[in-house]
């Protein structure tokens, strides 16, 4: 039964289950927007910039701010000190002695840990002052792999824990042992979910004020587009050391996108409040575009190792799941949600009786990770979907078949999985025989057919998933042992609350405690609500900011794990109903007729055996407002109701590890048909079907709109979006030149396919599908592509993103077809360099020079001309014998740094030949190299020959190896440009034309 008896009255064909448009495009469209950056600030607001480590680990000795702070125009700078002095560590999920401060005050742990922040009058003074900040560090060896982390002697994030894995627990349900103990074959693959993120147009927004009170205590107000306030409004309270209702937190109408990933704003509103405390100022900070991608937060990267037992005839019996989750530096909460949210779910759709799990929590020096859209959902499907295709393979049999003769069945549900999680409704089969028939439709089979016998790379790949909304408070508790959660008391549940209210002209306003990120939150909750009263959507209003000093909020409150359509809507329906109940039994005296009689249609409230005995809505809801002496006897005055929800099969975990993770699971079956190009590695979707059961669909055309972008954020974890670091930890993807995302360019329209199986659990009988297709759209490319390949060699080890690079070379493995040479001329661009250093890059070249060697190599060793030649010099002293110190600026893309710089020449054969070597660290990272300067004289005087090699790490390395190599052009053609014209004097070198900079700015003039 569902939860709301009234549920088949309330979905009356009217306004649920239309693709009506959304109230909120008229304001987004005409540039009304309300973003926490387009806001208001309160008076004498000032700027934070915020100072990042350049190193991946290292110990921090000392900070000196005094430089800063007699800048003009900086009011105050916020170190570790004044963190430790006013603020706790951010609480951890596991027990293990870690401790995450909002800023680092013994050591840093990743490339791009906030060391300090600046305030000041603007956000150019702070970013400036930024670079007046000295920071001692002494570097530390990092670890990045998830498998070498977790070894003996690999170096250690946190001495007191004393180990680099924090967590480990073991799981058993049913009997695994005997299962693979009777196993008459056992099928094993390995593979790795790498790290990638959400790139939101908008980046994090923190508004903060500190309000000092009369009795000394402290209270704090920000203004953020976070996604919470949820379980982590509790995180930054204890982090701030006030009450809960002493941190008041607002969010905006408006979001540019989430994904997820705005929880990561957390540390930044505990970090901007203590800045406004210590300037005695409102401090507004905005995240820029290299600090999100660097420093905010990632998918959790998992490495997983499955097992399957599979008896007589072909059945799974048993999995065995061993996997590891690279974290980043610090446990942060709400980690480790993404080990725990599909735990009870680990069988997906499959009715496979028993498990073995062995879970361990990994840290690294990487940015921390976090909530990313399916979060949970793209590690365990990349493993579970590969195994059946692993599976299929070893048993040449069709995957399609393979899964169909797995599935949970129709008759079972309300199905109990292995591990807890209650699967509530649902046809699997009949959703793949659908999904199947619009693929047959497509052609792909005969597209496959025809594409291999012209000798083309053309795969097609399955892939079968549960996808669950509504997420368990409790689940993550399941990480603690049965006895310490006994000890810390129950957590279970997943309340949604909801105020309608009807205003004294018949009005009707909706609240909702939730924080919609784009969605469509506001048309629904008028959809719903105008269906109770027999309304139309216009006349409802919804207000969707978020006050937690105002609104009716709970531990749950939020816009995360697909919980708007099953919870938040749902609770939206039960308090409009409650209201309308109440009308009607203020209507019924009037209209001379019981309660249960009062009709609401069509803008009027009737009775519905006689209908001529009626009154407009809005005159009848408007009386209680004026005549409240005139209620019927018992009826309280007022039109307001707040409704409180949570699932009834949530509960905390058992003693058994047993836990129902989600409310609701919906269930999805891509089919995909894809082609590899062996020439240049290109991986094409050409055909991409997608099945979904989301239970009641409240809105057709926003629920498409959810499952396209799901889908390009899925084919982007896919093809082309990664994190890269470097073996030191330096972050080596800070802009969208090396982290790729699609574009409406590389994403192919899907066939959307829907079943309904409404959901026995929740209010409306929806379920949420905003997240689906990132979980199975990686897996469903990588086993296309792994069919692809198969007529070339038999791939286990998909590693993601599929990149041209990395296919070539998987082609090449195989013994592939031969690949083509480039065009005369032009080079085919090659991965970046990785060294210990962090990024590396090499370059050879020539270039001429109106001048003979002797007066070039003149100028190579005069200190005062080389400080002339080189570009950003400030200043070049003289250090020793052909040694000197320099003071560079250098600039690349959105990273300006000041360097303290080293220069030493040697090898010198004048006027031939010599080397030259330097190294130099600033605050935004290190660099170092060395080359070779060869001259040969010609008729019009001296041809150079450049070779050199060097390496950057820190911020600078972030911008990624496209926008350094480019960089590094540049900075070639304004030395060369400089060192003629000091060598052969300004009257001597031609004039340099706006035309010709403009060239060599591209790196195309020589």
């Amino acid at each position: 039964m569902h939860s709301d008896p009234g549920l088949a009255e309330a979905l009356t064909p009217r306004h649920i289950g239309r693709p009506i448009e959304r109230h909120e495009d008229a304001a987004l469209l005409t540039g009304r927007g309300r973003f926490a950056d387009d806001l208001g600030e309160p008076p004498g607001t000032l700027q934070a910039a915020v100072l990042r480590s350049p190193h991946a680990h290292a110990e921090l000795l000392a900070v000196d701010a005094s430089a800063a702070l007699a800048m003009p125009g900086v009011r105050a700078v916020l170190t570790g000190e004044d963190v430790q002095r006013w603020s706790q560590p951010f609480v951890v999920g596991v027990k293990a002695p870690m401790q995450h401060w909002a800023l680092a005050v013994d050591r840093v742990r990743y490339s791009g840990e906030p060391v300090a922040v600046v305030i000041a009058e603007d956000r150019y003074l702070a970013e400036d002052a930024l670079d007046a900040i000295r920071v001692e560090y002494r570097a530390l060896p990092a670890t990045v792999d998830i498998a070498e982390a977790s070894e003996a002697g690999a170096p250690v994030l946190h001495e007191a824990v004393g180990s680099n894995v924090v967590n480990e627990r073991f799981f058993r349900y049913g009997d695994p042992e005997q299962a693979f103990a009777g196993a008459a074959r056992r099928v094993a693959l390995t593979v790795h979910y790498p790290r990638n993120s959400c790139t939101p147009i908008e980046c994090g927004v923190v508004v903060a004020e500190h309000q000092p009170e009369a009795d000394g205590g402290h209270a704090y107000e920000v203004l953020s587009n976070f996604m919470g306030p949820f379980s982590l409004h509790s995180v930054m309270s204890l982090a701030l050391g006030v009450p809960a209702n002493k941190l008041r937190h607002r969010v905006p109408r408006d979001s540019g996108g989430s994904f997820g990933v705005k929880q990561a704003v957390l540390p930044y509103v505990v970090l901007m409040c203590l800045a406004s405390r210590k300037a005695g100022a409102p401090v507004k900070w905005v995240e820029d575009r290299l600090e999100h991608l660097g420093a905010a937060t990632s998918a959790t990267a998992r490495l997983t190792h499955i097992t399957a037992a599979l008896d007589g005839e072909g059945r799974i019996t048993a999995l065995d799941w061993d996997q590891r989750d690279d974290v980043g530096a610090y446990l942060r909460a709400p980690e480790p949600a993404t080990f725990y949210r599909m735990h009870g779910a680990l069988s997906g759709a499959y009715d496979i009786p028993n498990l073995a799990v062995r879970n361990r929590v990994v840290v690294t020096n990487k940015t921390p990770t976090g909530l990313v859209r399916g979060f949970g959902g793209p590690q365990v499907y990349y493993a579970l979907e590969r195994l059946m295709d692993r599976i299929a393979v070893e048993l040449a049999e069709d995957p399609v078949a393979l899964r169909l003769r797995h599935y949970v069945r129709p008759q079972q549900f309300p199905y109990t999985a292995a591990a807890g999680a209650v699967l509530d409704s649902g046809d699997y089969h009949r959703l793949t025989a659908m999904a199947m028939a619009a693929a047959r439709e497509q052609g792909l089979w005969q597209r496959q057919a025809a594409a291999r016998a012209a000798g083309r790379l053309y795969g097609i790949g399955v892939a079968a998933i549960v996808e669950p909304s509504v997420s368990n408070m409790g689940y993550i508790s399941t990480v603690l042992t049965p006895e310490q959660r006994a000890k810390a008391g129950p957590k279970n549940g997943a309340i949604a609350s909801a105020t309608v209210a009807i205003d004294l002209l018949g009005g009707v306003n909706v609240v909702v405690a939730s924080a919609p990120a784009g969605q469509g939150h506001m048309t629904v909750c008028a959809q719903v609500v105008a269906d109770v009263f027999g309304l139309q959507p216009a006349q409802v209003v919804v207000n969707v900011e978020f006050d937690t000093a105002k609104d009716a909020w709970s531990v749950a409150a939020g816009n995360y794990s697909s919980r708007f359509a099953g919870a938040v809507a749902g609770t939206v329906h039960l308090a409009a109903s409650r209201l309308r109940d109440k009308l009607a039994r203020i209507a019924a005296p009037q209209l001379g007729c019981p309660p249960q009689r009062v009709r609401f249609e069509g803008g009027a409230v009737f009775d519905e055996q006689m209908p001529e005995r009626r009154q407009p809505f809005a005159r009848l809801a408007a009386n209680p407002h004026w005549a409240p002496a005139l209620l019927p006897e018992g009826e309280a005055p007022g039109l307001r109701e707040t409704a409180f929800w949570t699932a009834p099969t949530l509960a905390a975990p058992d003693a058994q590890d047993r836990v129902n993770t989600s409310a609701a699971y919906g269930f999805v079956f891509d089919v995909c048909g894809l082609e590899v190009d062996p020439a240049t590695g290109r991986v094409r979707v050409d055909r991409y079907i997608t099945g979904h059961d989301a239970g009641r669909l409240l809105n057709p055309a926003l629920a498409d709109g959810q499952i396209r972008g799901a889908f390009a954020q899925g084919l982007g974890a896919a093809l082309m979006e990664e994190f890269r670091y470097g073996a030191d930890g330096s972050f080596q993807s800070g802009t969208f030149a090396d982290y790729l995302v699609p574009t409406a360019c590389e994403v192919p329209d899907p066939v959307i396919v829907h079943l309904e199986t409404p959901s026995p659990f929740t209010p409306l009988g929806a379920k949420g599908l905003g997240e689906g297709n990132n979980m199975s759209t990686p897996v469903v490319i990588a086993n296309a592509f792994a069919d692809a390949l198969r007529p070339l060699r038999d791939l286990a080890d998909v590693r993601l993103p599929l990149t041209p690079s990395r296919v070539l070379a998987l082609i090449g493995e195989a013994g592939g077809l031969a690949e083509p040479a480039p065009p005369a001329g032009l080079g085919r661009r090659a991965e970046p360099a990785r060294v210990a250093g962090g990024l590396a890059l090499q370059a050879q070249g020539s270039v001429d020079i109106a001048a003979p060697p002797e007066k070039v190599f003149a100028v190579l060793l005069d200190p005062a001309a080389l400080a002339r030649v080189i570009p950003g010099c400030h200043a070049l002293q003289r250090d020793g014998e052909h040694r000197y110190r320099a003071d560079v600026t250098v600039g690349v893309g959105l990273v300006k740094a000041r360097y303290e710089a080293r220069i030493e020449l040697s090898e010198i054969d004048a006027p031939r030949s010599l080397r030259l070597a330097g190294s130099g660290q600033s605050s935004l990272g290190t660099g170092s190299g060395s080359g070779t300067v060869r001259l040969e004289a010609t008729a019009s005087g001296t041809r150079l020959h450049y070779d050199y090699a060097a390496q950057v790490g820190g911020k600078v390395a972030a911008v990624g190896s496209r926008m350094l190599e480019g960089a590094a052009r540049i900075v070639l053609a304004q030395l060369f440009e400089s060192l003629g014209r000091q060598a052969a004097g300004d009257a001597a070198v031609r004039k340099a034309t706006w035309w010709r900079r403009l060239l060599a700015w591209l790196g195309v003039a020589r």
